[in-house]
């Protein structure tokens, strides 16, 4: 009989709550240091039965309580031990190799090194490998055993221990089980569910994200919760453009009154009842996806639940959490920020995700089956969800392999304005820019590009502002309507006079000069230090404001210097259709700008040389945004 062999050793661990941190060899060398032949792991609780506390030998140096999660020890005395079982399969095994370590007469010795304690632990970086170090002991267990409280902190550790991933190689496991979905004649069925639970930037870009995804549209399913009154037209512009390539979608808008737990459980059991529902993809409003290819990217990780990891432009605010609080709230792990700034990438086993995630439909179906995961009492949907994932014993995984995208923040958005996206260039700065500076604004630092004109000395003429940008600022300043009457006594200027007067309305009329300034800074400044080398603009100005020129308002502008180092001059409307005239002279070189283009700025010298005139408008309206930088 096998176990009658003396020198055979026989090891158990519970493979659910473990992790090897080194080999066999390191093991083996290990035991062979006691001269015991069966060793227990310890922990720092009595467990089941804290009666028994008191009769446990005193220990002064590591752990006193036996732990049934890894032993290891000779053949026959193991034999011995588990023989004397007598009990059902589900009745509590570490009562019963307590009672036996207890009794004087079968007593083994505790072997501390098999347990590290929860917070007691670190990692430490050799070469190529990564060890769990206990601090308490400094000692390196090969085994590494977590159970109850202890399994967030287990799960961290085999995120890099042995080779998981290194410093030398980064992520050794990140390829293995891959799902190939190149072979295959069809692709799986994806149900994707959006949430629209709070007013979101820029949700019309979101929107249309979902009709540009590099997946066959056939399958896919797509299930919309609106909760906000303002985003019905953006949903019902997105339908009436798209509802061709999303057959069998589901809208349910605010006018059902559905809570945001109840519309999440609506489409996530629309998923368990479709057994031909592969995949659940979940994803909140405030999530801008830039990668096309986010559905198979994640599905090919071939995870049960796994998060793309998204943050907000330059700040450590992401959709996952690498650790819990003993609460079960947000607590900063040690790799957290490397992970965010993608100094560390991997996939990586986290205990919290959020706003986006892919659930597979077998796993709903099965060990999720009975679970109602966005409802529990006293919990946000969110915390429900990953604390009823986890207690299934089910790894969520976030991957920071590939740049997905980033998060939007609608912290300060103010939907009481005629176009609020406008106000956001502090919160959501990448958005602002994709949506309201011009396409090739880039191009104007690239001098292969030739994109800078120069169409009168020292007058610079370059693309600005997109189409969207220059619409929006003008019905903002039509719905607005303070427009100055164009007369030279002016009380919203310190002096209350105006020597050159303009029908306009000035930025800090619409509460927008804060954000104007911004874009200057952040847009003409570097321009500004391109075409004009040597100069360094503060970017600072206090004139800034919007004029609008019409044959029987105010036609034209006389000449006049402006109050400032420089000017710059973007036209908002095209010329030809929605106005005819207009333009720019500049006496002293009696050069005409008459062709202004949409979204394009002029910039030229305020004082001294750029002596300047508005050419009459003789049809329609024009729209022109003007800034005296730097006075």
């Amino acid at each position: 009989m096998v176990f009658a062999k003396k020198k055979l050793l026989a090891t158990l661990t519970n493979n659910i709550h473990i992790k090897d941190s080194s080999g066999p060899e390191e093991l083996l060398k290990k035991f062979s240091r006691f001269s015991h032949r069966v060793v227990f792991s310890a922990e720092g609780f009595c467990w089941p039965d804290q009666r028994l506390a008191s009769k446990y030998p005193v220990v002064h140096h590591g752990k006193r309580y036996l732990n049934s999660g890894g032993f290891i020890g000779y053949a026959p005395e193991v034999y011995a031990i588990v023989k004397q079982w007598k009990y059902k399969d589900d009745d509590d095994d570490q009562l019963f190799y307590t009672r036996i370590y207890l009794d004087k007469e079968q007593r083994v010795c505790v072997f501390v090194e098999l347990l590290t304690h929860n917070g007691e632990v670190v990692l430490k970086f050799e070469k190529s490998r990564v060890r769990a170090r206990n601090v308490a002991y400094d000692t390196l267990p090969v085994v590494i055993h977590g159970n109850g409280p202890t399994k967030l902190q287990l799960n961290y550790l085999g995120n890099y221990v042995p080779t998981a991933w290194t410093y030398e190689h980064g992520c050794g496991i990140c390829d293995d089980d891959l799902l190939d979905l190149s072979g295959l004649s069809e692709m799986p069925l994806v149900h994707i569910a959006v949430f629209i639970e709070q007013p979101t930037p820029f949700l019309e870009e979101f929107l249309e994200r979902l009709a540009t995804l590099n997946y066959p549209h056939t399958r896919l399913r797509l299930f919309i919760h609106n909760n906000v009154v303002y985003h019905e037209q953006h949903v019902e512009r997105f339908w009436t453009r798209h509802r061709s390539l999303f057959p069998g979608a589901r809208i349910v808008g605010p006018e059902e009154n559905l809570k945001q737990d109840q519309a999440r459980n609506m489409a996530v059991e629309a998923c368990k009842k479709d057994v031909s529902c592969d995949y659940f993809f979940s994803i909140d409003s405030d999530v801008a996806l830039i990668n096309p290819d986010i559905l198979r990217i994640l599905i090919e990780e071939n995870k049960s639940v796994i998060a793309p990891m998204l943050s907000r432009h330059g700040k450590l605010w992401s959709n996952f959490w690498g650790a819990l609080s003993p609460e079960g709230f947000y607590s900063r792990a040690e790799d957290y920020i490397d992970i965010v700034q993608s100094k560390r990438v991997g996939v990586w086993n986290v205990p919290y995700i959020t706003q986006v995630y892919l659930i597979r439909g077998e796993t709903l179906r099965s060990r999720l089956s009975a679970v109602s995961l966005y409802q529990q009492e006293g919990m946000d949907p969110d915390m429900s969800f990953c604390k009823s994932v986890r207690e299934q014993g089910i790894f969520m995984f976030v991957s920071n392999r590939d740049e997905f995208g980033r998060l939007v923040s609608s912290t300060s958005y103010n939907i009481s304005r005629l176009h609020p996206d406008m106000w956001q260039i502090f919160d959501n700065p990448v958005d602002w820019r994709e949506k309201y500076v011009h396409e090739n604004y880039s191009k104007i630092f690239d001098d292969d590009e030739n994109v800078v004109e120069q169409p009168c000395p020292d007058v610079y003429w370059f693309p600005a502002f997109s189409d969207r940008m220059c619409d929006e600022l003008v019905e903002t300043m039509e719905d607005f309507g303070g427009w100055s009457g164009g007369k030279h006594n002016d009380e919203r200027l310190s002096g209350g006079y105006e020597n050159v007067p303009t029908v306009d309305i000035h930025m800090n009329q619409i509460q927008f000069e804060k954000e104007w300034l911004k874009f200057l800074k952040d847009y003409i400044a570097p321009v500004t230090e391109k075409l004009y080398p040597g100069y360094y603009p503060r970017a600072q100005a206090v004139m800034n404001f919007v004029v609008r020129y019409r044959p029987d308002e105010q036609p034209s502008l006389r000449p006049h210097h402006d109050s400032s180092t420089f000017t710059i001059n973007i036209a908002l409307n095209r010329k030809n259709i929605d106005y005819e005239g207009g333009g720019c002279r500049f006496l002293r070189y009696d050069c005409k700008v008459e062709s202004p283009r949409k979204g394009w700025s002029f910039m030229h010298p305020g004082r001294l040389t750029h002596y300047h005139e508005g050419l009459p408008v003789t049809r329609g309206t024009r729209y022109i945004m003007v800034s005296f930088v730097d006075p």
